[in-house]
Parts: C-alpha cells; sequence; structure tokens
C-alpha cells in the first residue's frame, strides 16, 4: 500500500509548482489549485472549488493524482465531483506545517482512497 500522501512516482515533477492549475476530476472540471505542496509524506492540494461548491476549499491527498499535464496546468485526480464536493471542508485556521494537521483529523474519509 503506498502512503495517499505521497505523489505516484510517475506523476510529480520536482522543483515546480501545481498552484493555479485546473483539477480535473474523472468526470469533468471541479476547480483549480489554490495551494499545493509535496513535503514527502505530506504532499496535497488546497482545491477551489469555486462556483460549484460556493467558493469551499477542499484538501486533496497527493495519491489521488493520476497525471499531470504540465503543458495545459492541468492536474487529473481520480476521484469524482461527489467524491471531492463531500470532502471535508478545509480549516485554514489549522498549521500546514505540522506533520498531522488535517489528516489525522479526516483519516476516516482519506482512507477509502489509499491504495
Amino acid at each position: 500500500m503506498t502512503n495517499i500522501w505521497t505523489y505516484r512516482d510517475d506523476t510529480y515533477r520536482s522543483g515546480g509548482t501545481l498552484d493555479g492549475f485546473d483539477v480535473e476530476a474523472q468526470d469533468g472540471k471541479i476547480g483549480s489549485i489554490d495551494e499545493s505542496a509535496n513535503g514527502g509524506d505530506d504532499g496535497y492540494l488546497v482545491v477551489d472549488t469555486g462556483f460549484w461548491i460556493f467558493g469551499k476549499k477542499r484538501l486533496i491527498p497527493a495519491g489521488v493524482v493520476e497525471r499531470i499535464d504540465y503543458d495545459d496546468s492541468k492536474v487529473f485526480v481520480g476521484m469524482t465531483k461527489d467524491q471531492i464536493k463531500s470532502a471535508p471542508d478545509l480549516d485554514e485556521t489549522t498549521n500546514r506545517t505540522s506533520p498531522t494537521w488535517n489528516r489525522d483529523v479526516n483519516k476516516d474519509y482519506y482512507d477509502p482512497y489509499s491504495w
């Protein structure tokens, strides 16, 4: 089983940022990346869902990224729009430099996406 908080080896190009990239769910565009991190076992995307969920932001583990198109600035994830909509709200008051910030709090939601 791979760590859900780590990018797959064949997806992430080091040295770049994914901030501002569009996010494509399995069934279409869901928003854009407001913030991203690749901290070893702490990789994540903060997806701004815009009009889909009234401007809510969702935390998406790096491990669900299936493909990144750097030329078109798109990140393709292995979740549907409904799965992303159902993800826990991002608590922007948490310290994202802490290794357990939203991962442990929302572990039950993200566990099914581990493989």
